[in-house]
């Protein structure tokens, strides 16, 4: 252009304006709205594919990146707003940033400190399920973790004790004795999936998966939604699994996602614990939907408790329901 085609003002003779002036930073704070019409080759994007496709709908980082790109990711889109450009005041609709994985010894994995664990190796030795599941139960998404060898090898066997559920197998719908542990672990996968706790997820399942062989067998309904349950942390023996067993119908990440009942997520006793003047004196299991006053009634009835009171006389009776009565003696 003329404005790049000059004269030199030392020498007078033909020269060229730099015109790459903008710093890498600049060009990382505003990429993804390039990503909604690449193609594009009159603009940065068209009106109609911004106002489709922006906000983004998610963004998650390093939290490295909280004072740095998102910083300046932030500042550059409503600039752009400000003069019209984008539709949106916030470039992103949801953020979130992930932890860091450690070394054995709770510093930062890196070649000098020679804590490198090489993901390579791991798959090598454990499978890649394995390694996708323990990073996900390796601790809280947000949160750093140190490496644990140990869990390693506990994740393995928990998936090595899925495939066994094969060598249990019956016929048969979800059992009664059964129902509850499904169902609530049905609503506790799903829900931690969407919060990003996927390490208590897994817990969840691992807890099903204990209920399941006290039993001593699983049924085929059992083996089918425990399978969809852990397909997404596990997929590759989820679907060797599913194909193994020949439920049908499409991959295991194919079918719709188990429904559960609020009633049947209700625990049908709990324990409680029963203090005399504030003091834990005994547990106690009782129905859930026991009254408060059967609850003191049952807590003053336990044999440590009627001791503890014996020659007393009772000020004061308070019931926590599902969770403690205090009898205040003196």
């Amino acid at each position: 252009t003329e404005w790049v085609n000059t004269t030199c003002p030392c020498c007078g003779g033909p020269a060229k304006r730099e015109t790459d002036t903008m710093p890498q930073w600049a060009g990382s704070s505003w990429y993804f709205l390039r990503y909604c019409d690449p193609h594009n080759d009159g603009a940065l994007a068209s009106k109609e594919a911004l106002d489709y496709w922006m906000p983004v709908d998610w963004y998650n980082g390093g939290m490295e990146h909280t004072t740095l790109h998102l910083l300046y990711s932030r500042f550059w889109h409503k600039f752009l707003y400000d003069i019209g450009v984008v539709p949106t005041v916030e470039p992103y609709a949801k953020r979130t940033s992930h932890g860091m994985i450690l070394g054995e010894n709770g510093e930062k994995m890196s070649k000098s400190r020679g804590n490198v664990v090489n993901p390579d190796d791991v798959v090598r030795e454990y499978g890649a399920d394995t390694m996708r599941l323990y990073e996900m139960f390796i601790g809280d998404f947000e949160k750093a973790a140190p490496w644990n060898p140990a869990s390693i090898r506990g994740c393995r066997r928990f998936l090595e004790r899925f495939w066994n559920f094969q060598n249990i197998l019956t016929e048969g719908g979800l059992r009664p004795a059964l129902e509850t542990p499904f169902h609530k672990t049905i609503k506790k996968v799903g829900e931690d999936i969407e919060n990003l706790k996927f390490n208590t997820a897994i817990a969840a399942l691992m807890s099903l998966m204990n209920d399941v062989y006290d039993t001593g067998s699983i049924t085929k309904e059992e083996l089918r939604l425990f399978t969809i349950l852990l397909s997404p942390f596990a997929p590759h023996v989820a679907e060797e699994l599913w194909e193994n067993v020949g439920f049908g119908g499409g991959f295991a990440c194919q079918q719709a996602w188990p429904s559960y009942e609020e009633d049947k997520c209700r625990e049908n006793t709990v324990e409680i614990a029963v203090q005399v003047n504030g003091k834990v004196r005994a547990r106690l299991t009782i129905a859930a939907d026991l009254s408060k006053e059967d609850a003191i009634a049952a807590a003053k009835a336990e044999e440590k408790i009627a001791s503890e009171l014996a020659g007393k006389t009772i000020v004061k009776e308070i019931c926590v329901p599902g969770k403690l009565v205090n009898i205040v003696a003196k």
